[in-house]
């Protein structure tokens, strides 16, 4: 694994909000992390994420919107909950301590992992921003995102827009079916020159969660499949926003108290 960091990547992030890593995996541990995956997503059967009752494409048909939107990428979250092999991958300290050092932290922890599968023919993701979708508000947050297949313009590669993560705010602007929706949230980037994150299989990115990104429609009879994480650095405390918490544990919070619960947010780097 290409795990270590130099000033020049870490000063890189700093100023762009994104960092591309290439070859970080090596060819058998891409493998490993297919293998891990695939399996993963076979034995969930089409839920979505633990603890809630919904389906990939239950929506379809419903309405335009719905449809629409069920064909962006299936989204399947917190694999480590219910896959031993995901959880090894996903609780790997190294890649705590890379998540830690580009966020400027001293502990980081699991804020939900999944898979995003873009199947042939997949509708493109509008730009959008991470962080105001979650239950806690830190501009340090972030995501790593490995490719399990290579990545081109032409299958739904990503896209950042280079130093957003400074000026956005909390503000949840969506993700609409309009690619420049959030330009009326953020018309300063209305002009910015994107940079397209065209990397190979076993290639990853990390990027920031104010950071504007999204990513092309898969515009070939291939899947482009990819494995993140997101990472929400510790200390920090509820914002009221369930996101992704099962609703048994939101019952037991409320407003301020820290999310350090060990069994939903494992703590999987402390320098």
């Amino acid at each position: 694994m290409n795990n270590v960091l130099n000033k020049t990547q870490l000063d890189f992030y700093d100023e762009n909000g994104f960092l591309i890593i290439e070859d970080f995996l090596s060819p058998e541990e891409l493998e490993q992390w297919r293998q891990a995956v695939t399996s993963a997503v076979h034995q969930r059967n089409g839920l979505k994420i633990p603890g809630k009752s919904v389906h990939i494409g239950e929506d379809d048909g419903i309405n335009e919107d719905a449809t629409y939107f069920n064909n962006v990428f299936d989204q399947l979250l917190n694999l480590w909950q219910t896959s031993e092999e995901v959880k090894q991958l996903m609780l790997d300290e190294r890649i705590g301590k890379m998540a830690a050092e580009l966020a400027g932290v001293d502990g980081i922890r699991i804020w939900h992992d999944q898979a995003l599968i873009k199947r042939p023919w997949a509708n493109p993701t509008s730009w959008h921003l991470d962080t105001p979708f979650w239950s806690f508000s830190d501009r340090r947050a972030l995501s790593i995102w490995v490719a399990l297949d290579d990545v081109t313009l032409e299958n739904g590669c990503l896209f950042f827009i280079p130093g957003s993560h400074k000026r956005t705010s909390f503000e949840n602007a969506g993700i609409g079916k309009n690619m420049g929706g959030i330009f009326d949230v953020y018309p300063e980037f209305k002009q910015s020159q994107p940079k397209a994150a065209v990397i190979k299989a076993g290639s990853c990115s990390f990027h920031n969660g104010l950071t504007i990104h999204g990513a092309h429609a898969n515009m070939t009879p291939g899947f482009r499949r990819a494995m993140t994480c997101a990472y929400m650095p510790d200390g920090n405390t509820y914002n009221g926003t369930p996101n992704i918490l099962p609703d048994e544990y939101v019952s037991t919070l409320k407003v301020g108290d820290l999310l350090n619960n060990e069994e939903q947010n494992p703590l999987i780097y402390k320098s």
